[in-house]
């Protein structure tokens, strides 16, 4: 059984990639900050199909609690085939009431945090060895609009997110030889939840992303065959303006 590694898990997409990995037969770790967060996921994920599923608490932004929590992982679950990064932070204000603490942590947990969950990836994978097809794993980053433009009052946002594709970029660059996988994925438009105006019934029919929805093009995104790898995907509600 392989292991998925999901780290920035909320109840929306975080939660609905760990269900998919679940269904597809996968052992499955999700972190957070809050592990409380998480550990209300675990009986779902081990009535899905992941009996051994386990709840993490890790602040991405910090090196230690990022190692440890990948040996915690490796000692229950055994070292990761899939590890996706869908950790953000975001202050939205104008640059001049931004203060300096504000856009440095918006910029380490999105940014630096992938980083750090990268590496020790790529670390555990190669540990692990390659799989009967030679390839060694995936690694898959969430990305958003902000990782292609910045928008008035985005740049706590754009400045991590943009950072974060170019760095998805240059691993893929560097590991895909290797035999990892790594995508970046730009999620155009809200994801669907109980926010104000996050709803079907607020924005119309599939005018916001289902997060099962996403979910299944990232289990599909770790299924592809190495001779015809993605490394950007972009998803947007059919009604959403490019």
């Amino acid at each position: 059984m392989e292991t998925a590694l999901i780290f920035g898990v909320g109840p929306g997409l975080g939660a609905a990639v760990a269900r998919r990995c679940a269904r597809g037969g996968m052992a499955v770790g999700v972190a957070a900050r809050d592990a409380t967060r998480v550990e209300e996921l675990l009986p779902d994920l081990r009535t899905k199909g992941a009996p051994d599923a386990q709840a993490y608490a890790c602040d991405v932004a910090s090196e230690s609690f990022v190692e440890e929590a990948f040996r915690e992982a490796l000692e229950d679950l055994g070292a990761p085939r899939l590890v996706v990064f869908n950790a953000g932070a975001f202050v939205r204000e104008g640059l001049l009431e931004t203060t300096a603490s504000d856009f440095e942590h918006c910029w380490r947990v999105g940014c630096m945090g992938g980083f750090l969950v990268g590496r020790a990836a790529v670390r555990a994978m190669h540990e692990a060895g390659p799989r009967a097809d030679g390839s060694l794993g995936t690694i898959i980053f969430t990305g958003a609009t902000a990782s292609l433009r910045g928008g008035a009052g985005f740049h706590n946002l754009a400045v991590g997110k943009s950072g974060l594709r170019a760095l998805s970029q240059s691993m893929a660059r560097e590991f895909g030889p290797q035999g990892i996988h790594v995508a970046h994925t730009i999620i155009d438009g809200m994801i669907e939840s109980e926010q104000p105006g996050h709803s079907q019934k607020e924005s119309g029919a599939d005018g916001v992303l289902d997060p099962d929805a996403i979910a299944e093009s990232y289990w599909h995104l770790h299924r592809q065959p190495r001779s015809a790898w993605t490394q950007e995907l972009d998803l947007r509600p059919w009604s959403e303006k490019f």
